[in-house]
């Protein structure tokens, strides 16, 4: 019977979220999911993998990274020091393999969960140049001729913060989801599986204020969930009263991070 993923106690998800991560695993096809930062796709991955019971793999990606990073790493340099020392081995190409993420996650005798996580903080050509890997599930390692091939489909999250255009190749062979910003309810419901015990007054006004921060239309960055979470976390620490929230603004900077974000706010929230 197909596994399916739902809510977590620490991840709250829609239902039209869990209905993407179900619909991606029966196709057998990797999810991409895009939001605003802070809206816990990266969170997604780790709720999928605890909610299955499976292991998690991460693939940070970086503006250096390369496709071949997540395949496979030839060590030469090693293999030369340990050529120049004596070491027994050295004509044994295969020791000096070392399997990036990718392969990590094809090797595996278990079906793993594989988060490349901000695939767009890459070149242009780096999502292209997976499009092999990811649909035929295996690669070769031309210094050993030996093909890696997945031994169980891992089930594949891609997330992305939309700072560049993915190519249409790509996305063609991604089930799609855009995490919208949760409405005041389902954050609600978010924030209390962070703080279960979170007194409601207090909740309510640091909601009213993040809430109306974020409705500012010359905000440059407005705050995300995992911000709030914070916040309300430093306002439980603080024993800041429910009532001086709005006056105050204590510990704003927990949820506000520009300068010319801060200025003036007092004004225009109270």
């Amino acid at each position: 019977m197909q596994q399916s993923f739902g809510s977590t106690q620490e991840y709250v998800a829609s239902q039209q979220l869990m209905a993407s991560v179900n619909v991606a695993i029966a196709l057998k096809k990797p999810l991409l999911v895009k939001g605003e930062p802070g809206t816990g796709k990266t969170m997604l991955a780790e709720a999928v993998a605890k909610s299955l019971g499976k292991k998690l793999i991460i693939w940070n990606i970086k503006s250096t990274t390369k496709a071949q990073d997540g395949l496979y790493m030839y060590d030469t340099i090693q293999r030369l020091y340990d050529g120049q020392f004596g070491e027994e081995g050295v004509d044994d190409i295969a020791r000096y393999i070392k399997l990036g993420k990718l392969g990590e996650a094809f090797d595996s005798d278990e079906q793993v969960i594989l988060l490349i996580d901000e695939i767009d903080k890459a070149d242009l050509e780096f999502p292209n140049d997976l499009l092999w890997e990811l649909d035929q599930m295996e690669f070769y390692i031309h210094e050993t001729k030996r093909t890696v091939k997945a031994k169980n489909r891992p089930i594949v999250i891609i997330t992305s913060n939309a700072e560049k255009e993915l190519p249409d190749a790509f996305l063609r062979r991604c089930i799609f989801h855009y995490i919208d910003f949760p409405d005041e309810a389902l954050m609600e419901e978010i924030v209390r599986t962070h703080h279960p015990d979170v007194e409601a007054n207090l909740l309510k006004n640091a909601m009213d204020v993040f809430y109306q921060i974020r409705s500012l239309k010359d905000i440059r960055k407005k705050p995300s969930t995992s911000e709030l979470i914070d916040w309300i976390n430093a306002l439980q620490i603080g024993g800041i009263p429910a009532d001086k929230i709005r006056s105050e603004l204590p510990f704003v900077g927990v949820i506000v991070k520009k300068d010319e974000d801060l200025e003036g706010l007092s004004q225009r929230i109270n």
